[in-house]
């Protein structure tokens, strides 16, 4: 299993893709947060990091797809998932260490956004006038919606053999437990709205966002988490 972590590691590094995929990232989240009039700090007056955490989950709809659509996909296409079956693997093994060397990828790109609460911090007037409590909260709320569009990810690619429609399929799949949920919930159908939001992936961000790790949204994100890769399990054992 380490092996094969290791490999999927030095294969996203080996290639070009790799390393502009995150730094298309990076640069994205650069200007919203530092440049865009519209959502610039410096222009917002305040020590707030919120652009930063309200936009990115936009981003990772379509960073983490990017990142995720050759784990399984390309392996079919290239003619190597059966004999990757023939390691001494089983298969959830197997989807586990693709899992991981996406999540590190993803924390991997998250961390150079710690560079920004520095420089709000010290921008702030006083120096340090921050709020702490919701800043971490919103950034482990940030690195969940990540490793939940990893695995959302994950699945995605074991349904195809085409890179571009593991593509597609995560970015809809992510949109819609992202955002479609929440669209669903304010149209007000009663009672059902409240259940629809409470499946809702921004929901729990928002309520992680306020500073208050509540132990009911993080076993959501992490048993969304499980349902994905379990389901990807279930759909490569069928096939």
């Amino acid at each position: 299993m380490k092996s094969l972590f290791v490999k999927e590691i030095n294969a996203f590094f080996g290639s070009l893709l790799g390393y502009l995929i995150l730094a298309l990232f990076l640069v994205a989240i650069g200007l919203i947060v530092w440049v865009f009039p519209e959502t610039s700090v410096l222009d917002y007056g305040y020590a707030d990091l919120e652009p930063l955490f309200t936009y990115t989950p936009y981003v990772f709809t379509f960073l983490i797809p990017a990142l995720s659509m050759r784990a399984i996909a390309e392996e079919k296409r290239n003619q190597t998932w059966e004999l990757l079956r023939t390691a001494p693997l089983s298969l959830t093994q197997i989807i586990l260490a693709k899992y991981l060397a996406l999540l590190c990828l993803i924390i991997l790109a998250v961390l150079p956004t710690l560079l920004y609460y520095i420089s709000i911090v010290q921008l702030g007037d006083p120096i340090g006038n921050l709020d702490q409590a919701s800043f971490f909260g919103s950034w482990i709320g940030l690195l969940m919606i990540g490793a939940v569009f990893g695995a959302v990810g994950i699945f995605a690619s074991a349904l195809t053999s085409q890179q571009v429609v593991a593509f597609v399929l995560g970015v809809f799949l992510c949109f819609l437990i992202y955002f479609g949920f929440t669209a669903i919930a304010d149209l007000q159908l009663g009672a059902i709205s409240y259940w629809i939001e409470e499946i809702s992936l921004s929901y729990h961000y928002v309520n992680l966002s306020r500073g208050v790790i509540d132990s009911s949204d993080l076993f959501f994100l992490v048993g969304t988490i499980w349902l994905f890769l379990g389901a990807s399990i279930l759909v490569l054992k069928n096939k």
